[in-house]
């Protein structure tokens, strides 16, 4: 792997203090990495399996199998479950009030065995159904976190 394939990177909680410092690890910041870097999204196949993993991660839960296999996966998928939140609280991601309403679902990428929580773009609500096709909308800035995905909106596919 080149130097910039190796790069890790390490997340903080904006202006709330933390006692500690969480690495993504080799896989989490490959993926964060491709998804900052070229708007893609990196699942992990387990060797024994076949199941692909999104994000990844070093070992498969049934198999307990070493994973190391990445592969490159669609950005649109199904809408599998959601909830539309309607009361404000404070975001933990960022520490501010999040505005409401907004939505926020489990979407199974194609090519992928399990589901990927995310935001959904709930701008039309009559759009927002369990098997609605998704696909991910990118941040124009993107930093190397979950949110250089801004959200995930239906599509007719």
């Amino acid at each position: 792997m080149s130097e910039k394939e190796m790069e890790l990177l390490t997340k903080g909680s904006g202006e709330a203090e933390q006692p500690f410092r969480y690495s993504v690890g080799r896989w989490g910041s490959k993926f964060l990495i491709e998804l900052r870097d070229h708007k893609k999204l990196l699942g992990i196949r387990c060797p024994k399996c076949q199941k692909v993993y999104v994000p990844p991660r070093q070992v498969c839960s049934p198999c307990f199998q070493r994973m190391e296999e990445l592969v490159e996966l669609s950005d649109k998928g199904t809408l599998m479950a959601f909830t539309i939140i309607r009361f404000s609280f404070i975001d933990p991601e960022t520490g501010i009030t999040r505005p409401v309403p907004y939505g926020y679902g489990f979407i199974k990428l194609d090519g992928c065995d399990n589901s990927f929580q995310h935001f959904i773009n709930i701008e039309d609500e009559s759009k927002v159904k369990i098997g609605a096709r998704v696909q991910a909308v990118f941040s124009e800035e993107r930093k190397g976190n979950l949110m250089d995905i801004k959200y995930f909106e239906m599509i007719d596919d």
